[in-house]
């Protein structure tokens, strides 16, 4: 699984069985006839990061995954494009975007229990989305689902042992006193994303860099808070659950230069500098794309945010740059729509049927137990960036709801925004079974918050599905595709084009 940026790539290899320990023969990628050996990500040698710099911006590279000292080829070379430098101007880009492609592939027969989609299912959308050859993918959040407490009780149910042969290959136990890594614990981990990143991914994306945006689920977590317990901030285990995750799975964004070294997350490995939570993706002169965690450095009290000061300080700086034709906010918690969740910007609480809570007014919290204030500042002051640009289009694409929707944010709150209105989208969800739509989980589907005037440019469709953004120097066109409502095999996988948008 590779990412890229104009002279480097950071890819995450995995393989079935351990390879060698030994340093004088770690797995290797062999780039233009240079050997970049790997570094070991987990404790039995099955995991490997590969960081490579030094290279052409713009430039297709030949790689080749070699091991052992006769430098042994574990598969055939494979193609990987740098991104243009900076200071380039390339006339087009084209982004495809999703959400939540994680969920246990149980054996159970879909028929009678369905609250994922198959891993052959979303196989077949990841290379529907392939066949649209995108230059780079974003990823956004819920990479896996595999709540603790729900999981826990899964385990202790009484009939456990009736289910348990359904369960067993994707389905572990943690100990929450103990390490992630190098315990038990790792051993559980590799169980659970195996098989719900490695078997669906696979290889399809060794050719196209991949941003992946972590959120609730990728915590082991939901973002849930009642008197008796409070998710996030997520505690030391749960966010050691997600930092392994990452370090196994999927790379960590590569920091520009210029990024700021008190943001959260920053890291050096090798000669790459690397940001774990928040990053950008920058296309020469064309695009930039601004990528955040809403979930680990959450926030409550005074000066409460879904990200950190300085994190909120950077995104509010890269918009007013506008030193890129197009600039995209990425946030893995979606703007613009509300599903009465406690972990939002807005105050909204839904009844089941999808209408207000007329209490919503008691309080500045709107009625949600421990929802903070701080949370729609902060989501006001980044529209208010978001709409004075100058030179751009504001634009926002997000992960985490299990839907597809698009709107066009006029106003919110006292914040008018009619001279340049925020269009936010949501990107579609990869593998959301029956079960998992907001009308079926939680009797209450998504809508616009009270606080917004929006136009609603897509319908919200309770769909999996995928969006495709296409950057010329004039205009950005943006495409959600949908699948059928109906459960699909992977033969006869339907796909309608459910937004067309052109915004220049």
């Amino acid at each position: 699984m590779p990412t890229a940026a104009h002279t480097s790539f950071n890819i995450k290899a995995s393989f079935f069985e351990p390879l060698s320990l030994a340093p004088s023969r770690p797995p290797s990628i062999r780039v233009n006839g240079r050997l970049v050996p790997g570094a070991r990500q987990d404790t039995a040698g099955r995991f490997w990061a590969f960081r490579i710099a030094g290279l052409e911006p713009d430039t297709e590279y030949t790689l080749q995954l070699t091991h052992g000292k006769d430098g042994t080829a574990l598969c055939d070379p494979w193609p990987l494009r740098t991104l243009p430098s900076p200071e380039a101007s390339p006339g087009h880009l084209r982004v495809a975007t999703y959400t939540c492609a994680g969920g246990p592939n149980f054996s159970i027969p879909p028929s009678l229990f369905n609250p994922f989609k198959t891993v052959d299912y979303r196989r077949r959308l990841f290379d529907r989305i392939l066949a649209h050859e995108p230059d780079l993918v974003i990823a956004n959040g819920d990479h896996v689902y595999f709540d603790l407490p729900m999981m826990d009780g899964i385990l202790a149910h009484p009939l456990e042992p009736l289910f348990g042969p359904f369960l067993r290959e994707v389905v572990a136990a943690f100990d929450r006193e103990e390490a992630v890594l190098g315990t038990p614990n790792e051993i559980g981990l590799t169980t659970v994303a195996d098989d719900q990143i490695a078997s669906i991914y696979g290889v399809r994306f060794r050719s196209t860099p991949v941003f992946f945006i972590t959120d609730d689920h990728d915590y082991f977590e939901n973002d849930d808070a009642t008197p008796e317990r409070v998710t996030f901030p997520p505690d030391s285990f749960h966010a050691s659950l997600r930092n392994a995750l990452q370090r196994l799975y999927f790379p960590e964004f590569i920091a520009a230069d210029d990024l700021p070294a008190d943001l959260p997350g920053r890291i050096t490995r090798g000669a790459i500098p690397l940001s774990t939570h928040f990053g950008r993706v920058r296309y020469g002169d064309l695009f930039s794309g601004l990528l955040y965690d809403c979930g680990g450095f959450l926030s409550l009290g005074d000066g409460a945010g879904l990200v950190p000061p300085t994190v909120e300080s950077w995104l509010l700086d890269e918009t007013r740059r506008e030193d890129t034709k197009h600039l995209v906010h990425f946030p893995s918690h979606p703007m613009g729509f509300t599903s009465g969740k406690w972990r939002e910007w807005y105050p909204d609480l839904l009844e089941s049927d999808g209408s207000l809570v007329e209490a919503i007014r008691v309080d500045e919290n709107g009625g949600k137990y421990k929802w903070q204030v701080g949370w729609w500042e902060q989501h006001q002051r980044r529209l208010a960036a978001l709409g004075a640009q100058q030179r751009r289009k504001a634009l926002v694409v997000s992960g985490d709801l299990h839907a597809l929707g698009a709107v066009r944010i006029e106003t919110s709150g006292a914040l008018a925004l009619h001279q340049n209105p925020v269009y936010s989208i949501l990107a579609g969800p990869i593998g959301v079974g029956d079960l998992g739509w907001p009308s079926r989980a939680r009797g209450v589907e998504a809508r616009i918050p009270t606080e917004l005037s929006a136009a609603s440019l897509l319908e919200l469709k309770e769909r999996n599905g995928f969006t495709l953004l296409e950057f010329d120097r004039d205009a950005t066109r943006i495409e959600t595709h949908g699948c059928g409502p109906e459960y699909s095999t992977p033969s006869d996988l339907q796909l309608d084009r459910a937004l067309e948008l052109e915004i220049a």
